[in-house]
């Protein structure tokens, strides 16, 4: 692999390619503040937010436990010193249970926080900004390990200005903190190889705790770091013994991380965790059960039955569209055609120049390190074809991080071949694809969360994917500016999260699916909603309509100009002069 020559160090001991990787940080970090001003929090937000404070406050560590705590405990942290209001466990219906139960806690908190609900939204998003710059920082380094120097500084220049990163790094949720603990725990691998010491595995085994800690996708690190464990004592047989002490500092690692974030807590399963798990697993309810029992002794409860409740989302599936299709359980070509809409283009070109780069390279003697980044992706992409969870190209952020390295290798290999026309002609490609990435960039400014690339042009952005790649809820500030700007203060409306904040912007949010009068002149849609896929079921006489009719709702304002198109994701129309 590359190795820097020895580098001048210029400013405060930094040599050059640290210094424009972190100018290009410090951009993307200004990017992201200035964006989180604008925006609203997205529908996710709306209960992750409260959940973050209790999960510090209240020894409630399985609020809205489907998520992992990480994402919670970094978001959690700033309103310790904001001290936001908040419900005892008695104010809340003693007799609600589960979502009704966090659903209550949710409204409560915004209700008696309502003056503070900008403050709140605001500093609760800093840590994840700060989260995604250090995760930039850890994509230099590694870059900087695999490619040298140059290699590191374009890695982050993607890495900085990607609509989907900048979209996500902001956000109150799980998916980049689990690109965070994927890429550090194999950052810290690749360092383990090159020279393993207990204090190099403890490392890998607390950043593999990160991710696992981040979302439960990430549980995939443990076999995958077993397979490794295997490998490493088949093949260094005189290694072996101080392989398997290193696994178990590793694994006593991960397993204190994990605990430590759920403050040690080991509950008791109550009789609400074994109806539920009997519930939802019928046929293996029982063998479920008595694996917390065993595995409690290890991992907090709340952990095992997070896990437990993702396997149930599997299993029931979610609602989703894809190029004009609808379906609850997905299909295996979702992420491929996401990523293709989702990515800027020429950084789609660079992702597949870069894969297939290295792994060519990775078969020759001098470039099998890349395997450390080539296996794990594969392995990624495949378990992501087979999910049938397809409610946003944010699940693939892990995989975006490794295609910023390769392309960033890429890159940097184009920039060394010899001086003539090839030479000029790569370093040509390379200016014009980073500049075409930054172009983009600032077209999508502040409206990354709704970015689909040239691809998507010939139809509505609403028909080729839905929920969170075209309408996560963050534009409902916008609209709510939009509409008091023409003196509205109710409008009719179906949007993700808008149901709660819209009201915190002074608009009285009017159910689009409800026969409130009198009628409001505006009709504001998400993208979402007009896709079909999230339409809730409804009634019509006391009947529920069939699912044709229902993701067939608003059919006819598909056909209709929108008065306006409020940051990408809203479509308002006018019903009424």
């Amino acid at each position: 692999m590359t190795t820097d020559a020895p580098t001048k160090r210029w400013l405060f001991g930094f040599d050059k390619f640290q210094l424009v990787a972190f100018a290009l940080l410090g951009l993307m970090a200004a990017n992201l503040v200035s964006v989180t001003i604008k925006k609203s929090i997205t529908a996710d937000e709306v209960v992750l937010i409260p959940a973050a404070y209790y999960h510090w406050v209240a020894d409630d560590v399985h609020l809205v436990g489907q998520h992992p705590p990480l994402s919670k405990l970094l978001a959690g942290f700033p309103l310790l010193f904001l001290q936001p209001q908040e419900a005892a466990p008695d104010q809340i219906d003693p007799a609600a249970t589960g979502d009704n139960r966090e659903w209550a806690y949710t409204m409560r908190f915004w209700q008696d926080n309502r003056p503070r609900f900008d403050a709140i939204c605001f500093w609760s998003r800093i840590p994840m900004i700060a989260l995604t710059i250090v995760l930039g920082i850890v994509v230099f380094a590694f870059a900087r390990e695999l490619f040298g120097g140059l290699g590191g500084v374009l890695a982050v220049g993607l890495f900085s200005l990607e609509p989907t990163i900048l979209a996500h790094g902001r956000v109150v949720q799980t998916d980049m903190p689990a690109a965070f603990g994927f890429v550090l725990t194999l950052c810290l691998l690749d360092r383990y190889v090159r020279k393993p010491t207990w204090k190099h595995a403890a490392a890998v085994g607390a950043a593999a705790a990160i991710a696992m800690l981040a979302k439960y996708s990430m549980l995939f690190l443990g076999p995958l770091l077993l397979v490794l464990l295997v490998a490493r004592v088949l093949t260094r047989r005189k290694e072996a013994r101080a392989t398997l002490v290193h696994a178990v500092v590793a694994f006593l690692a991960l397993i204190l991380v994990i605990n430590a974030a759920y403050f040690f807590h080991h509950r008791a399963l109550t009789e609400r965790d074994l109806s539920w798990i009997a519930a939802s697993f019928p046929a293996i309810g029982s063998f479920l059960s008595a694996g917390v029992r065993v595995f409690q002794w290890l991992l907090p409860t709340d952990f095992i039955m997070g896990v437990y409740w993702q396997l149930k989302h599997s299993k029931d599936g979610h609602p989703a569209g894809l190029l004009g299709m609808h379906g609850d359980h997905g299909w295996w070509y979702y992420f491929p055609v996401a990523f293709a809409l989702k990515t800027t283009v020429p950084f789609l070109l660079l992702s597949l120049g870069g894969l297939g780069w290295a792994g060519w390279r990775a078969f020759r003697p001098a470039g099998a390190r890349l395997f450390i980044v080539l296996a794990p992706l594969v392995i990624y992409t495949a378990l992501m074809l087979i999910t049938p969870i397809n409610i946003g190209v944010r699940y693939y952020l892990p995989g975006y991080i490794l295609l910023v390295l390769l392309a960033g290798g890429l890159l940097a290999e184009l920039s060394r071949l010899r001086q003539g026309p090839m030479r000029m002609a790569s370093v040509a490609v390379s200016v014009g694809l980073l500049s075409w990435v930054g172009v983009e960039a600032v077209r999508a400014y502040p409206n990354h969360m709704s970015y689909l690339n040239q691809f998507a042009s010939s139809r509505p952005h609403w028909w080729y994917l839905s929920d969170s790649n075209v309408e996560w809820g963050d534009d409902v500030k916008l609209l709510g500016d939009w509409l008091r700007a023409r003196g509205e203060t109710r409008v009719r409306a179906l949007l993700l999260g808008g149901f709660v904040t819209l009201d915190f912007y002074g608009v009285n949010y009017v159910d689009a699916l409800s026969n409130s009068s009198p009628v409001p002149r505006y009709t504001a849609l998400g993208a979402s909603f007009l896709n079909g896929s999230t339409v809730p079921p409804y009634a019509v006489d006391g009947k529920p309509v069939a699912d044709n009719i229902r993701v067939n709702t608003f059919d006819s304002y598909r056909h209709r100009k929108p008065e306006a198109i409020i940051g990408g994701s809203i479509y308002v129309y006018r019903d009424r002069d």
